[in-house]
């Protein structure tokens, strides 16, 4: 029961590192079309 526990717990931190890391890019992204489209 633990090893479920485990990898539950293994899973979530890669979602909230995936999440993160793709949040900076799309946030990134959508900065340099809101840039182009002002100009």
């Amino acid at each position: 029961m633990a090893e479920y526990a485990l990898i539950i717990v293994l899973v979530a931190i890669a979602v909230v590192v995936a999440l993160t890391s793709l949040g900076t890019n799309i946030s990134g992204t959508f900065d340099r079309i809101v840039t182009s489209l002002s100009v």
